[in-house]
């Protein structure tokens, strides 16, 4: 992984580093302006799928100024934090708040002190000084940006308005999932799908079997007896986009072996996981297989990964390393939840 490869939030200071001034030192309700550079590192890692958050020790009142005279500037961040509180208690509201861990957050702040804070109370986070934001956007020049990644921050904005509908409803969780309208399409990957199977293999962890680097995954993924398949994701709330890639190894004939099996964690606790997995059990099952395996790379990270194999009974099997969890498929095989509809589109 490269330096700020794990990077999935950068959250901004205000005063010193957004802008050059102190906003509640200002003679009247405008604002400092906003340094032109920032805003453009913030579109450059907008575009490349990278979200931007706040987290300024100031007057609660500022946030409420910068959304009424700056409404464009506002709109670049999600569950900004502006009040007195230390920093390293906005970067866990902001990671709580997005869904993500703290050790995916960078913190740009010009002030030593409240980056040692950080650093020394969410040891996982990566802090710099705006003068050091040039060295974050080198990491992505020349990369091939994905339509996930481009419309990243509107399909966070969405899934804010999916969590309070959630807290509005009256009834149980499985219900209110019905009610989601949850569809999840699988298929044979496009070409056009592989940056995004690679996107998800480098940059999810909590469900991800793998420890694959990009360069063999695409490898494997073009190999004459490998299949990539992927998983798109719709609700009555907007589109999702590929949020599953799954690669098979068909070398022999009784077996579908699992290389890589991995989802994004926005669809954590949906179902989604295991119905991805449970469709491929049951594609194996209909081509005559017997067997079914994946290779699992245990890491502190995808213990949520290594729940979903168990319960859907998959056991180790052999002392390989990494290790390899099996299942017959001769044996009746778990149901796909019945609030999430399921459907399959053959090769193009």
């Amino acid at each position: 992984m490269t330096m700020y490869g794990h990077v999935k939030c950068v959250v901004w200071d205000l005063d010193g580093t957004l802008w050059d001034e102190v906003a509640v030192e200002t003679a009247t309700d405008e604002l400092p302006t906003p340094r032109p550079e920032m805003l453009a590192a913030i579109d450059t890692l907008t575009a490349h799928g990278i979200l931007s958050s706040i987290a300024s020790r100031s007057a609660p009142t500022v946030l409420d100024r910068l959304a009424q005279k700056l409404p464009d500037v506002h709109a670049r961040f999600l569950s900004p934090q502006v009040s007195w509180q230390d920093k390293s208690v906005a970067l866990r509201t902001v990671a709580e708040e997005l869904g993500i861990a703290t050790s995916s957050l960078l913190l740009v702040d010009d002030s030593p002190y409240e980056r040692a804070e950080v650093e020394a109370l969410l040891p996982g986070v990566t802090t710099l000084d705006p003068g050091q934001v040039p060295l974050l956007l080198a990491e992505f020049e020349g990369k091939e940006v994905t339509p996930e990644s481009r419309s990243r921050v509107d399909r966070y904005r969405t899934e804010a308005v999916r969590r309070a509908e959630g807290d509005r409803f009256e009834g149980t969780r499985e219900e209110f999932l019905a009610w989601c309208d949850m569809r999840l399409t699988i298929a044979p990957a496009s070409p056009q799908d592989i940056p995004r199977a690679l996107e998800l293999a480098a940059r999810t962890h909590r469900l991800n079997s793998s420890g694959l680097s990009p360069d063999r995954l695409r490898e494997l993924a073009v190999a004459p007896r490998s299949t990539l398949h992927t998983a798109r994701m719709s609700d009555r709330f907007g589109d999702y986009g590929i949020i599953g890639a799954a690669l098979v190894d068909r070398s022999t004939p009784d077996s579908w072996s699992v290389p890589l099996l991995a989802l994004s964690c926005r669809v954590a606790g949906r179902g989604a996981a295991a119905a991805f997995l449970i469709r491929l059990m049951e594609q194996a099952r209909d081509t005559g297989v017997h067997t079914f395996s994946v290779t699992l790379r245990p890491t502190d990270a995808n213990l949520e990964m290594r729940m979903l194999l168990r319960q859907a009974g998959m056991r180790r099997t052999g002392d390989s390393e990494p290790p390899v969890l099996t299942r017959s498929l001769t044996d009746p095989l778990p149901r796909t939840p019945s609030y999430l509809h399921v459907r399959e589109t053959p090769a193009a």
